[in-house]
Order: structure tokens, then sequence, then C-alpha cells
């Protein structure tokens, strides 16, 4: 079986999640589900499933609430703390400027404030 994580969207996710200082890429439940962590914290996740990629990106629960309201291609995250978690569905639906908040949102709830200068 050949690995999910090739072609264009995949790396346009990759590189957006390892664009953040100290990221890196890990298969820790693995081949079908990457994490994306900060100092050895979980701020998102990519799985792609029949053809449509998703992401799990920690959020302020206020605004997950909000988020969720707004746009039905972002639900309660996946398999995480729905308080705190969302799932994006990466089809197009959403902008990438809101992907791209959302993906810097999930990097610094998880980063040690200190590390973030």
């Amino acid at each position: 079986m050949s690995s999910p994580f090739t072609g264009r969207t995949y790396q346009k996710y990759k590189k957006l999640f390892l664009s953040h200082k100290g990221a890196i890429e890990t298969f820790p439940f693995g081949p079908e589900i990457a994490v994306y962590k900060s100092h050895n914290k979980m701020f998102a996740t990519l799985v792609v499933e029949e053809g449509v990629w998703y992401s799990n990106l920690k959020c302020d629960p206020l605004w997950s609430e909000a988020l969720r309201k707004k746009h039905k291609n972002i639900i309660p995250g996946y398999h995480m703390n729905k308080k705190h978690w969302n799932t994006l569905t990466l089809d197009g639906s959403l902008p990438d400027s809101l992907i791209k908040q959302l993906v810097e949102l999930s990097y610094v709830l998880v980063t040690p404030k200190k590390l973030l200068k």
C-alpha cells in the first residue's frame, strides 16, 4: 500500500504546519495520520479519507463554537477533546486565510509562551 501523504494538497498543508518555529511532522499513530508538534505538543493532525483531507486544530473554546455555527466544514474535533479541538474539512470550502489563522492559533495555544518570541 502506498502512502496517502503525497500530492499537492498534502504538500500545501505540510508546508503550512512546518512553517512554524520548531514544528515537526510525526506519525505516532501509524502511517495514515500525520501529527504536527511544537516542542512535543500536538497542534495539528492531517489525514485523508476517501480523497478528502481533514485536520484537527486546537482552538479557543468560545471561538470554536462560533466557527462551528458559521462553517459547516468545521466540526467538534474527531477523537479529540471537543471543547478545545475542531476538525476542518479541507475541501476548498474554507478560506485559506481562515485555515492559516486557525493553524497559527493552534500553534500558539500549545507552544510555551517563552518560546514564541
